[in-house]
């Protein structure tokens, strides 16, 4: 498979792009984790967005943030990767070019985000550490883990 990888602020993205992700999100988020939570929640405006296109199709996606607007700290969010490609790496990949978005954005500098509890190793493998407690979001146990 060979992946384009896009980075783009908000009003750099064309209608068909904006409705992949969106579709992404939904497709993921909303349906298959039966979260029903308002996606739109107006920071998509305020982020970059990473995508991985195979093709036309979206398969992999995350937001990025600067410092101050989600947390006092850089933050990565919405990461997502269709179903059909998981198990194949692409979620690391994902994750290590958001890490490396952030930084080349907004300086190096901690990255905090909200992940689903199950997904805690996963996340400690790319150098994350939790802190906090878990709470519940959208009836998902999450944590909040750092990337110093």
């Amino acid at each position: 498979m060979q992946l384009q990888w896009t980075i783009q602020q908000f009003d750099e993205l064309n209608i068909r792009e904006l409705y992949s992700i969106l579709q992404l999100r939904i497709e993921v988020f909303i349906v298959e984790q039966q979260c029903h939570f308002f996606d739109t929640d107006d920071n998509d405006q305020k982020a970059w967005h990473l995508c991985a296109w195979n093709g036309a199709e979206l398969i992999a996606y995350s937001r990025l943030f600067a410092p101050g607007i989600i947390y006092p700290e850089a933050a990565i969010g919405r990461v997502v990767n269709k179903r059909s490609v998981r198990g194949n790496g692409i979620g690391k990949e994902l994750m290590k070019r958001s890490i490396d978005a952030v930084y080349q954005l907004f300086g190096r500098s901690p990255i905090k985000i909200g992940a689903q509890l199950y997904l805690k190793k996963f996340y400690e493998t790319l150098g994350f550490t939790q802190v906090s407690d878990i709470y519940l979001e959208d009836r998902i146990q999450h944590i909040k883990m750092i990337l110093l």
